[in-house]
C-alpha cells in the first residue's frame, strides 16, 4: 500500500492512460485504483481488462472505484467504496471473500466501523486541500494518527498529497499514500513514482 496510484485520464497528453499506468507500476507503485467517474460501464470494463494485464506484469493489485459490476466483469482484484457508494455487506456478498474491498473512512468512528465490517484497508482524508474533492475540509493529522492507532487494517492517506507535502505525514503511522496528479499529472510519471516511493520508505519507518 506504500504508493497507491489512482488513475485520472484528465492528465493524459501524448501518452495513453495505459502507457502512463505501465510507467507508474514499472517504477514502484504498489497498488492501483481505476477511478473513472464519468466513463460508461462497458468502456470501464474494457479499460479495466487492459489495465489488469499491465498490472499483472508487476504483480500489483487493481481495484475499481465504486463500480462493483465492473469488478466482476473485468476480473480485477477488488473495489474501493466511499461512504455514499454501495453498502459493504452488499458488496461483499456480490464479490465473495477473495476480493479486496477498501473503504473511505475520514473519522475514527468510521474507520472502526469499516474494520468491524471486514474492509481490507481504509482511505483516510482528505489530509490536504485537494482539487479532486473541493467540498472536503482537510483531516487533522492528529485525527489521522488516531485512526491509524485505533485499527489494525492498513490505512492509506489521501487528498492533496504530493512530493512537496508528503513528509508532513511522517509519524502518523500510515501504511501508504494515495495519489493522482502527483504521478499522472507529472511530466515524467515514472520518475515521479520513483521519487515518491523513495520518500515514502522514509515516511513510514
Amino acid at each position: 500500500m506504500l504508493v497507491y496510484a489512482i488513475t485520472d485520464r484528465h492528465w493524459t497528453g501524448e501518452k495513453t492512460l495505459e502507457q502512463q499506468v505501465d510507467e507508474v507500476l514499472k517504477n514502484g507503485a504498489t497498488f492501483l485504483q481505476i477511478r473513472e467517474k464519468n466513463m460508461p460501464h462497458d468502456e470501464l470494463v474494457k479499460e479495466a481488462v487492459l489495465i489488469k494485464e499491465i498490472a499483472k506484469k508487476y504483480n500489483v493489485p487493481v481495484v475499481i472505484d465504486d463500480d462493483i459490476y465492473a469488478v466482476i466483469e473485468s476480473g480485477v482484484d477488488g473495489v474501493h467504496i466511499g461512504q455514499k457508494d454501495m453498502d459493504y455487506i452488499e458488496a461483499r456478498k456480490l464479490l465473495g471473500d477473495d476480493k479486496i474491498i477498501g473503504m473511505t473512512a475520514p473519522s475514527v468512528e468510521l474507520a472502526k466501523k469499516a474494520e468491524k465490517l471486514g474492509a481490507d484497508y481504509i482511505g483516510a482524508g482528505a489530509v490536504f486541500n485537494t482539487s479532486t474533492k473541493k467540498d472536503t475540509k482537510p483531516l487533522e493529522l492528529s485525527t489521522l494518527r488516531e485512526i491509524c492507532s485505533s485499527i489494525s487494517i492498513p490505512v492509506v492517506a489521501i487528498g492533496g498529497i504530493d512530493h512537496s507535502n508528503v513528509r508532513k505525514l511522517k509519524g502518523t503511522d500510515i501504511d501508504g499514500v494515495a495519489v493522482i496528479s502527483a504521478l499522472f499529472g507529472a511530466s515524467d510519471p515514472g520518475e515521479a513514482t520513483r521519487e515518491l516511493v523513495s520518500i515514502m520508505k522514509d515516511v513510514v519507518q
